[in-house]
């Protein structure tokens, strides 16, 4: 079978796309056919040994996939062969993955391969991000940075569905379009207007309520100054590349807090929070109020050159891989 594969960890161009054998299922995993599979952030990071999970080399990056239960394990009861699912794991970027079974869901109704592999890592992370950790009430301000990537698109969406006003701040008319579309009420252009001038016209000086903050760098100060009496920033990553140092009193002044989220961590430790917020997305879904922005559907080939761009900030929405395109 064809699959992408890091050797080693080092720079994007020395991934390559080879043939190796089918993975066999441990008692625990199903093997999966895969027919879709999302290209996130933290895929580009892990490949080069910059994230802070390092996978076993070798190993197919791919966290996130959706396709078809082609082997069970001897110890697995849920699922069968011939299921259609999403998993959650490592491998997706292949044309079969093995999955531990307690990672991997039945496919909602209602959606495709494509749309399931695309969506709940970036909308389970934000919806844990702005209802669980920041509390959004309808009615508040949420300013959303880097609002055109992948959780930004599903934070502005998700911001819309709790009842916020969403200021979605990206970098290009392109970026700024693709927010528009998704529901955003503001938009405002990094590089040609002041984001703390903006937010405050546009919050009546109030300043925002919450802010979300997958990008980090220079940004995340700016956003910070921009929050309202006890205003919460949520950070979700560091897209820039740069982990910011921020002055403590400008969360002493004006009693703002800062929350970090990290999904993966926050399944284990509350597994039926998750499932409710599950339950919650996919209802959201069925109803119209949220739907991945899938702007490229890739092969195995061109997964190389995706990441590069998604590292340099240049993709929009979510990057679906079809492995066999």
């Amino acid at each position: 079978m064809k699959s992408l594969l890091c050797a080693a960890f080092g720079p994007l161009d020395s991934l390559s796309v080879q043939d190796v054998p089918v993975p066999a299922p441990g008692p625990t995993q199903v093997r999966i056919d895969v027919k879709a599979a999302a290209l996130n952030y933290p895929d580009a990071l892990m490949v080069q040994g910059l994230y802070q999970i390092k996978p076993p080399l070798p190993f197919a990056p791919g966290a996130e996939f959706a396709g078809v239960v082609s082997e069970a394990g001897a110890d697995v009861r849920h699922l069968k062969v011939g299921d259609q699912v999403v998993a959650f794991g490592l491998g997706g970027f292949a044309e079969e993955a093995v999955a531990d079974a307690a990672q991997v869901m039945p496919l909602p109704e209602g959606m495709d391969y494509a749309d399931a592999a695309a969506f709940f890592l970036t909308y389970c992370t934000s919806l844990r991000g702005l209802k669980d950790c920041a509390h959004v009430q309808p009615g508040e301000t949420l300013l959303v940075l880097g609002a055109a990537g992948g959780v930004g698109i599903a934070a502005v969406e998700i911001g819309k569905a709790l009842g916020a006003t969403v200021i979605a701040a990206a970098s290009s008319p392109e970026k700024l379009a693709l927010c528009a579309q998704a529901g955003a009420d503001h938009t405002i252009a990094y590089d040609s207007e002041k984001l703390r001038d903006r937010c405050a016209a546009i919050t009546g000086r109030k300043g925002v309520d919450v802010v979300y903050d997958p990008v980090g760098g220079a940004y995340s100060e700016l956003a910070f100054r921009a929050l309202g009496w006890r205003g919460r920033h949520v950070v979700v990553g560091f897209a820039s590349g740069t982990i910011p140092s921020m002055p403590l009193n400008l969360a002493l002044l004006m009693e703002r807090t800062m929350v970090g989220v990290f999904w993966g961590e926050s399944v284990r430790r509350d597994p039926k929070g998750h499932a409710l917020n599950v339950q919650q997305l996919v209802a959201w879904f069925r109803a119209g109020k949220v739907k991945p922005s899938i702007t490229e559907r890739i092969p195995l080939s061109g997964v190389i050159d995706a990441m590069q761009r998604i590292q340099a900030r240049k993709v929009l929405g979510k990057v679906v891989v079809l492995p066999e395109a």
